[in-house]
């Protein structure tokens, strides 16, 4: 029977960009794991070809989720460390042929600190600036490509705005060109969220992250194509096809390829229920709150980033969270930083010091929203604006 903690007061959940609840499919199946198939994955005995078995189905349900095969999945402790080997391994694997990367200005900080560690190691780094949409455009992307740009690291799903990058038309560009250019896409937002497959992308290496989607923290993925050769980040022995060291962490695994698999396989209805709640949240909004400002074009619906202009959003976050309501002020390892993201929109700093993010997943409900609306409002009648 699963056990569940009520906090007293709490309400509205709208932070699930930062993390999600953890689905009882996927606790039922890590208890199973953690209490009768508990062996090592490595061991050659029964309960170790059991737990072997388990981490197999686990890396098949999330290749299909991916539209791959499980020989291209290689589990981590996360999307960080995911994004770290992507970026690190490949920049070490292609020196020889150039020294130049191109990323975005509105990377998460696992993509984006260790780009950083490689330019001041000497790499030649060429940061994208989003369009007002907070989109990178494919010309801004095919002007920056050159012979000797080793790796390109761009996002899919901004974890801030919901904002879409055009992955598939970057592959195609560098594939028009015939460089030898590696594409990488932190897809952490987007897998269960919008449509696409490793193909229709065109990626080399992708990432994604299970606590994003339903699934356990501590787990996450990293897609390697065929005929790429990844170094192992982490050393110390022969577990994921001898590229990645340390005993798979099995029951978080199983966690992920079960929410990973059921989040595919309801795509189409939950996506539709989350889009229809973001533009009636929208819609109140607009109507109860003239001011208020909307960031982004809304390419994924599980993601609403607006600003009450005037306002400091941790005052507007920390009104709502006396309230019951959890949303975020941007991303949440920023831990209350200002937005990068939306400072390289070029917009206005009354936007931007007013801005939230308020985040959605299979569970929200209209009544969450009507309390949302109601207490946001509530807040920008009772606080005073910043002078």
């Amino acid at each position: 029977m699963r056990i569940c903690y009520i906090i007293i007061g709490m309400k509205v959940y709208f932070d699930n960009a930062a993390s999600t609840m953890v689905r009882e499919e996927a606790v039922d199946a890590m208890v199973c794991v953690m209490t009768e198939r508990f062996g090592n994955p490595s061991s050659m005995h029964a309960h170790g070809r059991q737990a072997r078995s388990e981490l197999e189905q686990a890396r098949g349900n999330l290749a299909d989720a991916l539209g791959t095969q499980g020989n291209n999945i290689y589990f981590t402790s996360g999307g960080t460390e995911a994004n770290n080997w992507a970026i690190f391994s490949a920049a070490d694997a292609l020196k020889r042929k150039g020294n130049h990367i191109i990323t975005s200005a509105i990377e998460h900080s696992a993509v984006a600190d260790p780009i950083k560690k490689l330019e001041s190691k000497g790499f030649e780094v060429t940061y994208l600036t989003p369009d007002s949409a907070g989109r990178i455009p494919t010309k801004d992307f095919s002007d920056a490509l050159r012979d000797d740009t080793v790796l390109a690291s761009v996002m899919l799903v901004n974890n801030e705005t919901g904002s879409v990058n055009p992955i598939g038309d970057y592959a195609r560009e560098i594939k028009h060109r015939k460089l030898g250019t590696v594409l990488h896409t932190d897809a952490i937002q987007g897998l269960c969220k919008i449509p696409f497959t490793v193909k229709s992308l065109g990626v080399d290496i992708l990432t994604v992250s299970s606590h994003k989607l339903h699934g356990p923290k501590g787990v996450g993925a990293l897609y390697i194509k065929d005929g790429f050769k990844l170094a192992p980040l982490i050393i110390g022995g022969n577990h994921e096809k001898g590229i990645r060291g340390g005993t798979e962490a099995l029951p978080a695994a199983v966690g992920f390829g079960v929410a990973a698999k059921l989040g595919m396989s309801e795509f189409d209805d939950v996506s539709s229920k989350v889009r229809s709640l973001r533009e009636y949240i929208s819609e109140n909004l607009k109507a109860e709150i003239p001011e208020v400002v909307f960031i982004g074009e809304g390419d994924s619906p599980f993601i609403l980033c607006l600003s009450l202009p005037g306002y400091n959003s941790e005052v507007l976050m920390t009104f709502l969270d006396s309230e019951g309501i959890c949303v975020s002020r941007s991303a949440a390892c920023k831990k209350g930083a200002r937005s990068r993201t939306l400072e390289a929109m070029k917009l206005k700093n009354d936007v931007i010091d007013g801005s939230l993010r308020v985040s959605f997943s299979r569970y929200s409900t209209r009544d969450e929203a009507d309390c949302f609306v109601k207490t946001l409002k509530k807040a920008s009648e009772t606080l005073l604006k910043k002078l």
